[in-house]
């Protein structure tokens, strides 16, 4: 490497972005007038011998993020989850997050629909509404974005299980409004392998779910190039209890398993893998979890190359969303949520985030009141507007610490992957669906993961326990002043309503159709066809979300996770 090769590269995509207008024009000076670069970096590249592990900005292994401009080029999509009663209150919500500056909408369903349950389902009851928003078909899928164009707003829907029914109704919604659906942009989360080793909403044993996977991967790739059907998520795996580097390797695991899913059906990797998005929890350790993300990028962009096969910046590249910690914040003494979140957001943008949502300080207690959610919202807007953090790329690099805790998680994290492909070192099937499936498939059904998680728990709940791990307001400084917070409680009679225009759908429709959708449904789920194009049929005849999977249930069978002791 010459001395100024890699800031001579930088210089010309940076360059080249400002040529096709992607670079912002805006003030990019700090509060007393000091002039901005774009990016830092050392005189004598030479000289410093972690270059070739940090890089420069938009370049291999991307380190130092994806984009030559950094948040010059576009900041973050600020995106904020919501999701409570009906499609209509909903909605409302989405129009307040919208017209407050919101970039991106981020769909949170209740407990039913995650499971793949009518609200009028007796396995509902008391649970509709109430963690987010109850989908039983596309009519409510239309009512959900009434007056949204779903052509002009990415939309990211967080759920796995029944994700592609639910996909085929929002697909049949863009269709309503009039929107072509090949231009349609967001993501789906749809990561069966993170239900089985953490959130435990599954539906199906792990084949039929993968088949329905592999089936909406070839959709898209063919259909709807700018969707991301699958969003990998860390997210929950790190809730569950995970440590930062577990979470990290985990899911790397679970994204490479789909890639192999991919190749595994003769799809093009240069085309597939953009599809492929990935969802990271941003905890209270500020450098642990910057140095986390960049470690990401980087054991993701060599795998991606050195073992894949794939050639493109693109296909190359890992982008990821992120959402503060949920498990991080406490109901005692609510507010002190509010700084957690703010700390936790900047970790996320200088860890380079391409999307974030910040929880609101009520969501330990209930879903987010307005004003919450309002609070949530200006906690990134300060960050894009006020701190100055978007007008440098990677402003930490270099640093001596985070690039070490950036190196010591890659080495960590990558150990954990070596474990994950010798669990399927000696099963048959690797020869089918891939080294590194084979060993997830083997983890889950072992409970590897799931001993892995419970130990990491219960390891902090002890340090907890003995002090000395401490948290504001729980184990120490515990005396307050603070009053109890006013919270949204969802009505019953969200249900009631929820269940009487379910009731009176279902006698308007054609059911005739609807039978007949559902059959042939059923006809293609037996071949190896694909089963897009029969499900959004029945989407399209108001099939229901738990018609369409218990029909699916009683072909696939239901998944029963082992018990363990």
């Amino acid at each position: 490497m010459t001395a100024q090769s890699g800031r001579e590269r930088w210089a010309a995509a940076f360059a080249e972005a400002q040529a096709k207008g992607q670079v912002r024009d805006a003030d990019f000076t700090t509060l007393s007038g000091l002039e901005v670069d774009p990016v830092y970096g050392p005189e004598d590249e030479e000289a410093d011998e972690r270059m070739e592990r940090i890089g420069w900005p938009g370049e291999f292994p991307f380190t130092r993020g994806l984009y030559p401009s950094g948040y010059r080029g576009r900041p973050w999509t600020i995106r904020q989850f919501a999701g409570f009663g009906n499609a209509q209150q909903t909605n409302e919500r989405y129009k307040m997050i919208l017209a407050a500056g919101g970039g991106g909408l981020s769909v949170a369903f209740d407990m039913p629909t995650l499971m793949g349950r009518d609200s009028d389902d007796s396995r509902s009851l008391g649970e509709v509404g109430h963690c987010g928003v109850a989908i039983d078909s596309a009519a409510d899928m239309d009512l959900l974005f009434s007056g949204i164009d779903l052509g002009a707003v990415t939309t990211s829907m967080t759920i796995s299980g029944p994700a592609v029914p639910i996909f085929c109704m929002y697909l049949v919604a863009a269709e309503r409004q009039g929107v072509e659906v090949a231009t349609l942009n967001g993501t789906l989360q749809t990561d069966i392998f993170k239900e089985y080793i953490a959130q435990k909403e599954w539906l199906f044993p792990p084949g039929p779910h993968l088949r329905l996977i592999g089936d909406m991967m070839e959709y898209c790739s063919r259909e709807i190039p700018a969707y991301k059907p699958l969003s990998v998520s860390g997210y929950h795996i790190r809730e569950a209890g995970s440590t930062a580097v577990q979470e990290l390797a985990f899911t790397l695991a679970d994204g490479f398993g789909y890639v192999e899913l991919g190749l595994s059906r003769g799809l093009d990797i240069e085309r597939f893998a953009p599809g492929l998005s990935f969802f990271f929890d941003a905890h209270i350790d500020f450098f642990e979890e910057i140095a986390k993300f960049r470690a990401a990028r980087r054991i993701w962009a060599r795998w991606l190359r050195d073992r894949y096969g794939a050639k493109t910046t693109r296909a190359q590249s890992l982008r990821f969303h992120t959402q503060t910690a949920g498990v991080s914040l406490t109901a005692q003494q609510p507010y002190n949520n509010v700084v957690r979140t703010a700390i936790e957001a900047l970790a996320a943008v200088l860890g380079g985030t391409n999307s974030l949502h910040t929880n609101a300080m009520d969501e330990t207690l209930a879903l987010p009141t307005e004003e919450s959610a309002e609070i949530a919202l200006r906690t990134q807007q300060v960050l894009a507007e006020e701190t100055g953090v978007v007008n440098v790329a990677d402003p930490l690099g270099g640093s001596w610490y985070v690039e070490a805790l950036t190196d010591e998680i890659e080495a960590e994290a990558s150990a954990i992957l070596d474990r994950i492909e010798e669990l399927g070192g000696g099963s048959a099937r690797q020869h089918q669906i891939g080294p590194i499936t084979s060993g997830i498939l083997l983890g889950i059904e072992e409970g590897w993961f799931i001993a892995q998680i419970a130990d990491s728990a219960f390891r902090y709940q002890t340090q907890l326990e003995k002090g000395d791990k401490k948290i504001v307001g729980v184990n120490v400084h515990a005396a307050s002043i603070t009053k109890p917070l006013e919270i949204l409680r969802v009505s019953h009679e969200v249900e009631v309503e929820q269940c009487e225009a379910l009731r009176i759908r279902k006698t308007a429709r054609d059911n005739a159709a609807v039978d007949a959708a559902l059959a042939e449904m059923i006809k293609v789920g037996r071949t190896d066809g694909n089963i897009i194009e029969s499900m959004l049929a029945a989407a399209r005849a108001e099939a229901t979300l738990g018609e369409i999977c218990n029909a699916l249930r009683a072909e696939w069978g239901e998944y029963v996770e082992p018990a363990r002791f």
